[in-house]
């Protein structure tokens, strides 16, 4: 036995029960299978150009060089992304564990209880801080949260305001400049027009149906969001609030104030910034409009006994039912991440929370005192982490890079410094030492954290938080890692048995693709930092980018939709954008079979187009006659199809070129849904077939894994 090659040690299937498969399906090779399986007009005519395979001891040792090329600073950007504590028994028990890492549950709640009870303390815990009635069980980032919710706000409008076609949504400039970016390219599409100014002098008029607040602003400056509500619902426009996690222990919930949705991250809570993602994000809002909140929500029931149970509610497959009607398309969920923040709750519970926001809000404003005696002026009257410094910001940055630290430098004469949970006092110093070397000037050393009040009265918190038995009981490493026990062995998870869902394609990631997770040279990268610092990074997604191109067959790649849902979404905006640069800004109509997943149809609405079914055989297939003559009829105006191969049940359909000729015919661009990409991987790919652009999920056909639902559904898209 080869104890170097990774494919005898992780593909399931040895060679005696490969046979025995093979006997059973009536052929004597696997080759003869694809041969018989996949049309030979398709087939690829020769090998990927890829390098050659590396067994795992190389291929860790390749990834640890690259980690090193990496350069982890002391880092206070901010924005949306901090340095956390992972508590140890987190990471040994959840994220380093196959019982968490391996599971899949959209369709078998009943054996998932423990996942499905750590996603409710997940929801508690949101709602606690929040102060709204109904959360879900995590989304994909801070982002796409903002802009779900700027969607459901535009779904919620009255019948008055839908009448008179009120349009306009207001967004604050204090909002993170990366979640400004994604509602730009959501609103357009639906018709949304975005209206980005200062709070403070927002005319509030019944021409805008909703707004969006930052809590607090991305310069670390807390408004008064309250009296902002309170007369944006006099007008009857609806109030949606980016809050951050952690200061929500010290802020009064948005709720309490009459928001309409409360959205964020819990990166705070325990994970590691690994620039950028994934971390699960959360969305909050009030029970009248539970019928349109995205993602996943955990209920609680009674079983057929009597018995407490727990159970998923229709959320997730509610565009399954609408399909061109759905006002979202989300499908995925950072589940690992999010039973990772939510043990983060149950592991510290309000006390601990309580102090590690103290922490936190009374290091900044010892820091900020320090700085004033330099005579340097801080701007934020009210702050809870983020100060707003008056400086050159060109000779603060030379210092704090030669001291191999980062800020944040919105202009040249400004930085700002976001402190976070692993800050020290120690920390602080260095901090202070970098100004003096600028400003020529010395103040003492901080000694120990004092307290400042930073915060406005009618702003603190009052409300309780976290009150029930399970963010109050399992505050010790031993309490923890027993109750995180319990729960997997409620579940069905591959370190128990096979999970037979086809089209998700369940595998066990190899230890060694998981081990770099844990590594701080990729964990502890925040997003923002200058590129020379993120050379490992940088190498290795330019790498996977080229693979992926080869392995597609399409010129390019990107990386950045970070579900399936997501990468239909920009795969179809790309198709957008392209009939536009032809003056084609008329082609809207997007054709999708009767058999497509739930999240075409609501995709193509999204990115504005109009949709049109065509219809199935009886076997299954796409139906080539009424998809010509649908074509046809509407060459004038097509946009694209949104096709999978192979097709939901399993089938390489030999018509394939047939139909992306017919579309190419008549105008359109074919959209290939990628997610039975390992299906293709080696024998065929998307260019062969005829698409023009895809999107693949990396966690079915390479190496990510589940976590729960579709968790770390890292997508990438080609064209």
């Amino acid at each position: 036995m080869d104890t170097t090659s990774f494919a005898l040690r992780h593909i399931g299937p040895n060679s005696n029960e490969q046979k025995a498969m093979l006997d059973t399906i009536g052929v004597n090779s696997i080759e003869q299978l694809v041969s018989e399986t996949i049309p030979a007009g398709i087939r690829l005519e020769k090998d990927l150009d890829l390098d050659a395979a590396m067994s795992e001891q190389e291929y860790l040792s390749h990834i640890y060089n690259l980690s090193q090329l990496n350069k982890v600073y002391k880092t206070y950007i901010g924005l949306g992304y901090y340095p956390t504590n992972l508590p140890a028994v987190i990471q040994r028990n959840v994220l380093e564990n196959p019982g968490w890492y391996t599971a899949y549950t959209p369709y078998q709640a009943e054996i998932a209880q423990g996942r499905l009870e750590a996603l409710l303390n997940f929801q508690t815990m949101i709602i606690d801080l929040t102060g709204m009635e109904i959360a879900n069980a995590s989304l994909l980032d801070e982002s796409t949260a903002a802009a779900e919710a700027m969607s459901l706000l535009f779904a919620v409008r009255d019948r008055a305001q839908k009448k008179a076609n009120v349009n306009k949504f207001f967004v604050s400039d204090l909002v993170l400049p990366q979640t400004i970016d994604l509602l730009e390219t959501r609103a357009n599409p639906i018709g949304i027009e975005l209206v980005i100014g200062n709070e403070a002098e927002y005319n509030l008029s019944s021409e805008y149906f909703g707004a969006l607040l930052q809590y607090p602003g991305k310069n670390g400056q807390i408004t008064d969001i309250q009296s902002f509500i309170e007369k944006a619902n006099a007008e009857n426009i609806k109030v949606a609030v980016a809050a951050d996690i952690l200061s929500l222990v010290k802020l009064e919930a948005p709720g309490k104030f009459g928001a309409d949705v409360v959205v964020g991250t819990t990166q705070r809570f325990g994970i590691p910034m690994g620039y950028g993602g994934p971390h699960a994000a959360y969305f909050a809002t009030k029970e009248v409009y539970k019928r349109d909140i995205p993602g996943r929500i955990i209920g609680v029931t009674k079983d057929a006994n009597g018995n407490r149970a727990l159970r998923m509610a229709l959320q997730t497959r509610e565009q399954h039912i609408k399909r061109d009607r759905a006002t979202s398309n989300i499908c995925t969920a950072q589940v690992l991440l999010a039973v990772m923040a939510g043990m983060y709750a149950v592991y510290h519970g309000p006390k601990g929370l309580t102090f590690i926001a103290d922490k936190v809000k009374n290091s900044t404003s010892t820091l900020a005192n320090a700085l004033e005696k330099l005579g340097l002026d801080q701007v934020n009257a009210h702050y809870f982490d983020t100060l707003q410094i008056k400086a050159d910001a060109v000779k603060v940055k030379y210092e704090a890079e030669k001291n191999e630290v980062n800020f944040h430098y919105p202009d040249t004469n400004t930085v700002t410094i976001s402190i976070n949970e692993t800050t020290t006092v120690s920390d602080l110093n260095e901090i202070i030492s970098i100004f003096e070397s600028v400003t020529k000037n010395t103040t003492d050393k901080i000694e120990s954290i004092s307290h400042t009040k930073t915060i406005p009265d009618h702003l603190k918190r009052q409300s309780e938080f976290l009150t029930f038995d399970v963010f109050n009981t399992y505050h010790s490493e031993t309490e923890l890692m027993r109750y995180i026990k319990r729960l997997e062995r409620k579940d069905l998870a591959l370190n128990h048995s096979m999970i037979s869902l086809g089209s998700c394609t369940m595998k066990l990631n190899a230890a060694s693709e998981m081990l770099p997770l844990s590594w701080s040279s990729w964990g502890n990268m925040h997003p923002f930092v200058p590129t020379d610092q993120a050379t490992g990074y940088k190498l290795m997604l330019n790498a996977l980018e080229n693979q992926l191109s080869e392995i597609t067959g399409f010129a390019a790649t990107s990386l950045q939709p970070n579900s399936g849902a997501q990468g239909e979404f920009a795969g179809l905006m790309v198709i957008k954008a392209y009939h536009e640069s032809r003056g084609d800004h008329h082609r809207n109509i997007c054709l999708i079979p009767s058999s497509a997943h739930g999240t075409n149809p609501a995709s193509a609405v999204m990115a504005g187009m109009k949709v049109v079914v065509t219809k199935a055989t009886e076997n299954g297939n796409i139906d080539v006659e009424d998809l010509r003559e649908k074509a046809e009829l509407h060459k004038d105006n097509l946009s694209a199809i949104m096709v999978t191969y192979p097709s939901t049940h399993g089938v390489y359909e030999s018509a394939i070129k047939e139909i992306t000729q017919i579309i190419h015919a008549n105008g359109g661009q074919v959209y290939m849904d990628g997610a039975n990409m390992n299906a293709q991987v080696g024998l065929t790919n998307p260019g062969n077939i005829g698409a023009d652009v895809c999107h693949l999920n990396l966690h079915k056909t390479f190496a990510i894994p589940h976590g729960g639902e579709r968790t770390r559904c890292r997508t990438n898209l080609c064209c």
